[in-house]
């Protein structure tokens, strides 16, 4: 028997390839499904099933890519109703995969089809759950992110407290969990870095699973501070129930080279969005008019899902040269399928044609915090997650959370001079990209952050560490 997590940093995701006796189970695998072919090929085994948890909303599962070039069957859990041929197991249902089985263990409440599985092994011993978004390590699953249902948040989170002491607290101490995400992921409120646990430990230190625990009390922990999902979660969640494009398409349209002719021409005539996935220095020292900046290096597919709100938007990349592709794929798995190509030779060939460049201003934190300690009238704005934000900040600056720049812009005065900054540099030169293109020409970029703008002597407010539920 061979586990083996597959983890994406971008989304905080675990996929999972088991292998027993020549058979394989992929657990819910992301958007492009080469890495476990070439897996399953070099193992000379055969994908068997494809194991969806629950109808994803973070990203775009690639089940069906899959099940198409494997021959595996498509599983969900009860009630689930995908609009394609899938194997919807019952609640106890055993499935065996060469040496091994898996057991259905239907856990509704993150969503109604939620559904974990128990792995046994050779001698039928428990071994491990592969838990996807029902328990983390750390955390449960959030309970508001269901595709389309009658129940509340509350209601839902009533049905995950009783699955985790029906279905899970049961199981023995040594059963390895394996959830579908780690910290960094918009699921859950509080997860652990750590992506895997024993149940015994999940016990002792994972609030929910904390045996005295009323269910009211666990419903109010559970739905206490939830922020707004991404919008994209819901769009996501629909695509993995009803389908969408091939990856291959996907991959073949947006890895079309484009002259800075045919990329103007592609703004112009398809009205595309261009996207410059470099370094926040990169961007700031020069890149094409209008363009937004969402770099690689950061959480790049979470932040354009947040940020770009039709899935459907015509786009063309700028990117490292190299990474094009990954830029096109990144995007892809969280939905939008629709990016046109990328510019040959990037910014260099742009300038080489007598094209214009676009740049963004940016002051050291020191001459920043200068300016604010001789009182100079700055408008000096926190980009970060409002709990970042509450955890501590300089005195008298603003909150303005990147997350919801969209709808927050236009409480924004566009003859303000506005001065940016977030923890680093990543998402305050996200957020200066962004009112550029809409048209605020007074805005500055703080290099280095609330890192750096800390270091300065600047008044800050007394420090408040997270909120850690246990």
């Amino acid at each position: 028997m061979k586990i083996e997590q597959i983890y994406t940093g971008c989304l905080a995701e675990a996929a999972y390839y088991v292998e027993s006796a020549g058979e394989v189970a992929i657990i819910d695998p992301l958007r492009e499904v080469s890495p476990y072919l070439e897996r399953a090929q070099k193992g000379r085994a055969k994908i068997k099933y494809i194991l969806e948890t629950h109808f994803h909303a973070d990203f775009v599962s690639g089940h069906l890519d899959l099940a198409k070039r494997s021959g595996g069957t498509i599983v969900f859990g009860p009630t689930a109703e995908p609009a394609f041929e899938a194997h919807v197991a019952k609640d106890g249902e055993e499935l065996k995969l060469g040496e091994v089985t898996l057991k259905v263990l239907h856990t509704p409440g993150h969503t109604m089809e939620s559904t974990t599985y128990l792995l046994r092994d050779e001698k039928g011993k428990d071994h491990c759950i592969f838990t996807g978004d029902t328990l983390f390590i750390g955390d449960v699953g959030r309970p508001d992110l269901a595709v389309k249902t009658d129940l509340s948040r509350e209601d839902l989170a009533g049905h995950l407290f009783d699955s985790l002491r029906d279905k899970i607290m049961p199981l023995a101490d040594d059963v390895i969990v394996y959830p579908g995400h780690g910290a960094g992921s918009a699921c859950g409120k509080n997860m652990s870095k750590e992506t895997s646990d024993t149940l015994g430990n999940q016990k002792k230190f994972n609030y929910a699973l904390c045996s005295d625990m009323p269910k009211s009390k666990f419903v109010k922990e559970v739905t206490d501070g939830l922020v707004e999902p991404p919008q994209y979660f819901p769009k996501n969640a629909v695509m993995n129930k009803t389908g969408y494009e091939s990856i291959d398409a996907i991959l073949q349209r947006g890895a079309t080279a484009l002259t800075p002719e045919k990329l103007e021409e592609r703004v112009k005539n398809h009205r595309a969005l261009v996207l410059d996935t470099r370094s926040p220095g990169e961007y700031a020292q020069g890149h094409i008019p209008g363009a937004i900046f969402i770099g690689l290096d950061g959480s790049f597919a979470s932040w354009a899902g947040t940020l770009i709100t039709d899935l459907g938007q015509p786009l063309v990349i700028v990117a490292p040269r190299g990474r094009e592709e990954e830029a096109v794929t990144r995007l892809s798995r969280v939905g939008y399928d629709n990016t046109l190509g990328y510019l040959q030779g990037g910014l260099q060939a742009w300038q080489e044609a007598g094209k214009g460049i676009a740049t963004v201003h940016q002051i050291e934190a020191g001459e920043m915090a200068q300016k604010i300690k001789q009182g100079d009238p700055v408008k000096l704005l926190d980009v970060r997650k409002a709990s970042e934000y509450e955890s501590q900040h300089i005195h008298g600056v603003t909150n303005f959370p990147l997350d919801f720049i969209n709808k927050n812009s236009g409480q924004l005065d566009r003859d303000t001079p506005y001065f940016l900054h977030c923890l680093s540099g990543y998402r305050s030169m996200v957020a200066a990209s962004i009112l550029q293109s809409e048209g605020f020409a007074n805005i500055t970029d703080v290099k280095g952050g609330f890192n750096e703008l800390s270091k300065t002597g600047l008044p800050l407010t007394q420090y408040m560490p997270p909120v850690t539920m246990l």
